[in-house]
């Protein structure tokens, strides 16, 4: 049985509220409770900027806020990462929670709340996402099947051969499928150190990990480039 939460200090978290008191007890609370690495913003656009720079391993999001609804806010988000949304609000319609699940929304905080029990929501979705990256050891898109623990890949019937750089930065996109990625963040992954420019090497991997697992190279469906932000793993098979 998992009893303990890894690494709660290197897990990100963006918090985007108009109210300075909510944010400074949150920030508070969540580095007592282990949290270190806390981004605070007031307004939606601020918020969704610095979620595309910052990359959060999660986002606590306030609905109502000075320029921006937390709903468009998400809409937007949702339009670059998957990122798990935690709607703080003091709606407390079920409409208002339908709809915020709906459009992304991975859970809705009602105001007023204990700032422990948003730390400890938080620890419990670390907690699952952790118990089920143990568990998971294949995955699979398209006609592309990836074994982490024995380091296979198939294309079909077909086992592929990939470098182990290769293997690790499919395995990488594939843990956080149409998540976009710059390709420092991606570097540093993979690689295990600073990127510094090493624009050639990263393209180079991603050419021939695409000639081995895309039936149209030059016309990816699954590694796709995005322009001017990096790469994503487009699981769901559409030409982009």
């Amino acid at each position: 049985m998992i009893h303990n939460i890894p690494d709660l200090h290197t897990k990100k978290i963006l918090i985007i509220d108009d109210e300075e008191e909510i944010l400074n007890l949150l920030e508070d609370v969540l580095k007592k409770e282990g949290f270190q690495h806390i981004y605070t913003y007031t307004t939606g656009e601020e918020g969704i900027r610095m979620c595309r720079h910052i990359q959060p391993d999660i986002v606590l999001l306030d609905i109502m806020l000075p320029d921006l609804d937390g709903y468009s806010v998400c809409q937007q988000i949702r339009q670059f990462t998957f990122v798990p949304i935690f709607f703080l609000s003091a709606k407390n319609d079920d409409l208002d929670k339908i709809l915020g699940l709906s459009i992304g929304g991975d859970d809705y905080i009602t105001k007023p709340f204990s700032p422990k029990e948003v730390a400890y929501k938080m620890k419990a979705f670390f907690r699952r996402n952790q118990y089920q990256e143990k568990v998971q050891s294949r995955y699979q898109f398209g006609d592309i099947t990836i074994d982490e623990a024995q380091g296979t890949v198939l294309k079909g019937d077909t086992l592929l051969t990939l470098t182990a750089k290769e293997f690790n930065i499919l395995l990488f996109l594939v843990k956080n499928p149409n998540q976009i990625f710059s390709k420092a963040r991606l570097y540093e992954a993979v690689w295990g150190e600073s990127y510094l420019g090493n624009d050639n090497i990263l393209m180079v991997h991603m050419r021939h990990l695409r000639e081995k697992i895309e039936d149209n190279p030059s016309k990816p469906l699954y590694l796709v480039t995005v322009r001017g932000l990096g790469y994503k793993l487009h699981t769901k098979g559409e030409l982009r």
